[in-house]
């Protein structure tokens, strides 16, 4: 198997298994993901558990070869529009376990969301990886 081929199925698993394990977060302890749903939205709950629905099923499709594609352009907008909760916590100083984070912490967090579509999108093949055996085969 070509070497970035399995890079690919590699971040593909270590992504997808994140996005599983952050989306069964938003179940079992919603109320810790509830402060930081911009309040215009409305009804925090039901915000948090959509946003874990869509992150489960997102990991499993990113893992998935066939719908690799389709998964890694979704999550990358996904992390767009998710961004507005990271956003809102730093603007409105929102408490998260009795702390609130210092401006370095919210820099790092939107450079890794940046990192994280970036990834989306190579593993999607929206970003070529200029691996023309890869291209064929995948």
């Amino acid at each position: 198997m070509n070497r970035v081929i399995l890079v690919k199925h590699t971040f593909s698993a270590l992504l997808g298994l994140f996005f599983i394990n952050v989306g069964i977060s938003h179940f079992i302890e919603p109320e810790w993901f509830e402060p930081i749903v911009p309040s215009i939205l409305g009804d925090p709950l039901f915000w948090v558990l959509a946003s874990g629905v869509v992150e489960v099923v997102l990991g499993v499709c990113l893992m998935v070869p066939a719908t690799r594609k389709w998964a890694g352009f979704s999550m990358a907008g996904f992390l767009v529009i998710l961004y507005w909760a990271n956003f809102n916590m730093w603007v409105n100083d929102i408490e998260l376990n009795g702390m609130i984070l210092a401006d370095k912490w919210h820099v790092l967090r939107a450079f890794a969301q940046m990192a994280m579509i970036l990834i989306a999108l190579w593993l999607g093949n929206w970003i070529p990886s200029g691996n023309k055996i890869e291209s064929k085969s995948d």
